[in-house]
């Protein structure tokens, strides 16, 4: 009612305790303020971050050694590829030279020249024009060990073959066909006798003999060898 004096009910001596004297009751050591827990968790996520940072350098430096040493692998292996492929070709010379054939299929070796005898008959001119067709010549016979290759293969044969030796050009004057002269030869007895207009020789049994160029003979061409690879 007015006039009256307000009635205060008397509150709880713990609701009368501030929180002053609750914070002035607590041990000195728990108390924290916002401001100083800052202080300690600031550092935290910086040495995350640091750590990540550190992470990330330790990654681009292993891509960049693998980037680098990519390419020096892939040199190695191309440089054992080269030697390798050296090597088969080392070996494939190799297996040429065994099988490399100074002259052609059935023709004769001997000191570095081969020699073809025919298997069939013609005259001093055809002869001499086919031996020009297989890149040889007529026979050109200039020393002993030369004319003992030609009487074996004489022998084997037992024909008479035209060899590359004509007085044709001029009576007399022998010349072979690479137009050299004759210094050595390996006449019959009692030949060259021109009987009958003889121009071109033979080889007959073991030496020569001039005959006439129409004959038919057999023949020997002659060309250089051919060198094998080296090994």
């Amino acid at each position: 009612m007015a006039g009256e004096p307000e009635l205060h009910q008397p509150k709880n001596q713990e609701e009368e305790v501030t929180v002053t004297d609750q914070v002035e009751n607590e041990p000195k050591g728990l108390i924290c303020s916002s401001r100083s827990l800052q202080g300690y968790l600031t550092p935290v996520p910086w040495l995350l971050l640091l750590l990540i940072s550190l992470g990330l350098f330790l990654l681009m430096l292993a891509t960049l050694i693998q980037a680098v040493a990519v390419p020096q692998e892939q040199t190695h292996a191309g440089l054992e590829q080269i030697q390798q492929i050296q090597q088969q070709l080392t070996q494939f010379n190799a297996s040429l030279a065994g099988l490399c054939r100074p002259c052609p299929w059935d023709w004769e070796l001997f000191q570095g020249s081969c020699y073809l005898f025919s298997r069939t008959l013609g005259s001093w001119e055809t002869s001499a024009s086919s031996c020009k067709d297989l890149g040889a010549h007529l026979v050109i016979i200039n020393s002993v060990a030369e004319q003992r290759f030609m009487k074996y293969w004489n022998v084997r044969k037992n024909q008479r073959s035209w060899i590359g030796l004509t007085d044709h050009t001029h009576e007399g004057s022998w010349q072979w066909v690479d137009g050299s002269p004759l210094k050595f030869s390996f006449w019959k007895e009692g030949e060259p006798n021109n009987d009958g207009d003889e121009d071109c020789v033979e080889l007959f049994t073991d030496d020569w003999n001039d005959n006439k160029c129409t004959e038919q003979n057999f023949w020997v061409c002659e060309k250089p060898s051919a060198p094998c690879p080296r090994h």
